[in-house]
């Protein structure tokens, strides 16, 4: 096991996880995002995408620091750090109070 996996491993509700290059090309998968190459160009087109919008509203030298995707059931957390995209993909755990009926 990797490092790197050991430190995924550590991540509760993970699904998949991916680390890739500034261009996207992927250095590290696993889980359900193992060698996910749409993935990863999705991903780098979005962050391609954040980092021009509206230049007036962000610094110029202003870029994100985390992208969340939220779905249903899982979710995408998107960051940078030392020049590569870590990606986790986490599944939504539903409160326990959730689902259940009480009938009176």
């Amino acid at each position: 096991m990797s490092f790197v996996e050991a430190i995924m491993d550590k991540i509760p509700d993970r699904l998949g996880y991916l680390i890739l290059t500034e261009d996207g090309a992927v250095l590290e998968s696993g889980g359900e995002l193992e060698n996910d190459e749409r993935v990863a160009t999705i991903v780098t087109d979005l962050i391609s995408i954040s980092n021009s919008v509206d230049p007036v509203a962000f610094g110029p030298n202003e870029h994100f620091k985390k992208i969340s995707i939220t779905y249903d059931d899982h979710w995408f957390i998107i960051c940078l750090s030392n020049k590569k995209i870590h990606v986790v993909k986490r599944s939504i755990q539903a409160p326990a109070s959730e689902g259940i009926a009480v009938n009176v």
